[in-house]
């Protein structure tokens, strides 16, 4: 560790990193280029792995973290693959990293493109489409790492602000996705139904929210029991010697819940309650045993002591005899109260005896390590000048109860040895705790590809996605009966415009490609035929999702996505557009999807596009290229002028949403299936009402009367009437005869 100095500036990568909980913000800026670049991702492995891709990624030369960071996060920064030389790694205040300063940071940054004169709102509106900054950890990030770059000037890269302050110069920011690597953001686990939480209906706040209706919640293999108070209290009278059952819980809830782990051996005298209760949940359940619970049982039995007694100076989850290496630091940890004294009684032999009443000890501190502890009085400064191996801490208490702490070169000794033992044997129980979790999802994922027929993926390098009758993995399931459909998507097509009907799947269709695609880079079997998928690195979902707590309307959330997706999609990327374009007026939404695919189009190497869409207006020559059949034009001939086809794109393929009836393709019952081609503009609406409402519609256009429709009935009808007035204006009120009147200006209704 060094602190900061001032350095000469050179073209290089410096990257800021930020540890908070499980969460890891990143963020680095290329001199050279000047693209400032952010991540964040969840690391919850002991020697972070994902770190060590970053720097690989990246390649830093200079890495900053706050002072407060754990000593494991620093050595992960400090650590050297052998392949390229190890950053320096220098130690900010922890301050500069906080969220308050970071975000005022990143709000006022100048990025090349950025109109001059925004206010805050119209700022956070333009930097939302660059990266998440609803993210705190990427916040912190990127705000600090602006600050330190200009603070320090490390950097040439400098503009000069009109108050005489310097600014980092930015070309570019966009999100980093790490090789090899899926990334889904917020929008898009609300678009797929990955997660979703249900909260309780209370009005007062009182409940506890549970997993709904979601891709997690059907994997997550979980059973549940009801029973009385009095069963209920001898269940956790039995489950008393386990210890941190809510931990245990959380960790092994994706197959099955803590009492079908111990039901195999339930305790008699559980068992002889719930009879007498009238319970015979248990005897069920033990018939039930399938291979897989007993499977997993032998699994979590050999792993985790549910008998571990009390007594134990510390709650451990994994049995003894499992991991040599975890009992010998179990060991070591349990007698270290007894070694310490050994060694404080040889720390005084050398020691003068100037501590007072109480002698001094060596002492173990978890996450700061061994200290000599000194009671009452500070050690005199003329003492500490003779015994120059000791250096003083921090000290605690107050007057008659104070501490006073120092290092040794016994207490370094110490360190250097042991270490945080206290925290190496959680950190090794986190470990094998982890990996059984693994066998048990694994084993969920498992029994769900089994229960539903889903078929082994092939993933690879080939940007492609080859699906064969593919299906919806939750819409499948609130159906009688689910319509499987292909998707193709290799490198002369990449952008699908799917058309049809309202109701006819085009978004489940969407939805159904995105989550295969998931599924397969997880590790799960997928709902298709057969299933081949290119490695993505990332999923982008503009489908008019809105989230509850959001401020925006949802087609500003749509604008957001759609403007990551134009800045970051790479090859590799996957993106769905459900109707955008339809939250503003016809004519706007109707030149930002068409601009949008059109921008697509003319990449030379564009990301995969799923586009769903009702603005058939698009299909006209000006916005894209159409593929009409002549076939349509012979019953809509008015239509034709509109819709001439003049070019076709190899990277644009249209399809529709059609209705096959029985007997079509061997179908037995009316389907809607997806076929090559674009929907119809009537889909049964008659003939004259597609004619009539186009000359409206041109007439409205052009700021035009509108023309009366010009047909027999309506003229006859307005004959009628016309005849009536005159014999209304001709009418002798006083003298005429009412009936008489009546039956002539009405002669086809009887009085």
């Amino acid at each position: 560790m060094e602190e900061v100095d001032e350095v000469e500036a050179e073209p290089q990568v410096y990257m800021a990193c930020i540890l908070h909980g499980h969460r890891v913000g990143v963020s680095y800026y290329d001199s050279s280029i000047r693209q400032l670049h952010v991540l964040e991702f969840w690391e919850d492995a002991v020697d972070y792995p994902l770190i060590e891709l970053v720097k690989y990624q990246a390649r830093p030369q200079t890495i900053f973290t706050s002072t407060k960071s754990e000593e494991s996060f620093l050595h992960a920064l400090r650590r050297n693959d052998g392949t390229n030389e190890s950053p320096t790694v220098k130690l900010m205040k922890s301050s500069i990293f906080s969220y308050e300063q970071a975000w005022h940071r990143l709000i006022y940054v100048r990025v090349t493109g950025m109109d001059d004169g925004l206010n805050v709102k119209e700022r956070i509106c333009f930097l939302s489409s660059l990266l998440d900054i609803g993210s705190e950890v990427q916040v912190r990030a990127i705000g600090g790492l602006l600050a330190i770059l200009e603070n320090e000037r490390i950097v040439d890269a400098l503009e000069q602000k009109e108050c005489g302050g310097a600014s980092i110069a930015v070309d570019s920011i966009s999100e980093v996705s790490l090789n090899k690597f899926l990334t889904l953001d917020a929008e898009a686990h609300e678009a797929l139904q990955i997660f979703q939480l249900d909260k309780h209906p209370s009005h007062m706040g009182i409940g506890r929210a549970k997993e709904g209706f979601s891709v997690f919640g059907m994997m997550n293999k979980i059973s549940f029991f009801k029973c009385s108070e009095e069963l209920m209290a001898s269940l956790r009278e039995t489950l008393k010697p386990v210890k941190d059952v809510p931990h245990i819980l959380k960790s092994l809830c994706s197959l099955l819940h803590l009492n079908n782990i111990f039901e195999v051996g339930i305790f008699g005298r559980l068992r002889e309650q719930a009879l007498q209760l009238h319970v015979y949940f248990i005897d069920k359940a033990t018939s039930s045993i399938t291979t897989e619970l007993a499977y997993v049982y032998e699994l979590v039995m050999g792993v985790i002591d549910v008998t571990r007694a009390k007594g134990k100076v510390y709650g451990t989850l994994v049995k003894e005899g499992f991991c040599e290496e975890l009992d010998e630091l179990r060991q070591i940890y349990e007698e270290l109260p007894e070694f310490l004294e050994e060694v404080s009684s040889l720390e005084l032999a050398r020691l003068p005896r100037l501590f007072g009443k109480n002698a001094p000890c060596i002492m173990y501190i978890h996450q700061i390590g061994y200290l000599l502890c000194v009671f009452e009085q500070k050690l005199d400064l003329s003492i500490l000048q003779n015994l120059e191996d000791i250096e003083f801490a921090f000290s605690d208490g107050h007057r008659e109860m104070a501490r006073f702490f120092y290092r040794t070169s016994k207490t370094r000794e110490l360190d250097d040895l042991l270490g945080d033992i206290y925290h190496k044997v959680l950190d090794m129980e986190r470990a094998i705790l982890r990996d059984l979790v693994s066998h048990v999802l694994i084993l969920s994922l498992a029994l769900v590809a089994r229960q539903n027929n889903y078929v082994r993926p092939v993933l690879t390098q080939e940007t492609i996605i080859d699906i064969h009758n593919g299906r919806h993995i939750l819409q499948e399931m609130t159906v009688d009966m689910f319509i499987p459909n292909d998707t193709k998507m290799i490198d002369t097509g990449k952008t699908h415009i799917i058309s049809g009907p309202n109701y006819s799947g085009k978004s489940i269709y969407i939805k159904q490609v995105a989550l295969i695609v998931f599924l397969s880079h997880i590790g799960s079997y997928v709902p298709a035929d057969a299933a081949t998928v290119g490695l993505t690195d990332r999923i982008f979902c503009a489908t008019g999702t809105k989230f509850m707590t959001a401020e925006q309307s949802t087609f500003m959330i749509d604008l957001h996505q759609v403007g990551m997706m134009l800045r970051q999609a790479t090859s590799r990327s996957l993106c769905l557009l459900d109707e955008f374009g339809k939250g503003t007026l016809t004519e706007d939404g109707i030149g930002l999807l068409g601009g949008t695919i059109k921008y697509f189009e003319a990449s030379n190497d564009p990301p995969k596009v799923l586009v769903c869409t009702h603005l058939t207006e698009i299909f006209n020559k000006s916005f894209l290229p159409p593929v009409y059949p002549m076939t349509y034009f012979q019953s809509y001939p008015e239509l034709m002028p509109q819709c001439l086809t003049f070019f076709q794109s190899e990277k644009i393929k249209f399809y529709t949403m059609s209705v096959l009836k029985p007997g079509e393709r061997g179908t037995q019952v009316e389907d809607i299936v997806l076929v090559p081609g674009q929907a119809l503009l009537c889909y049964g609406v008659p003939k004259e009402l597609i004619t009539r409402a186009a000359c409206i519609l041109d007439s409205v256009g052009r700021g035009m009367l509108v023309e009366r429709l010009k047909h027999e009935k309506i003229s006859a009808q307005d004959q009628q009437c016309k005849d009536a007035l005159e014999n209304m204006l001709t009418f002798d009120a006083q003298n005429g005869d009412l009936d008489q009147f009546f039956q002539d200006s009405f002669p086809s209704h009887k009085t």
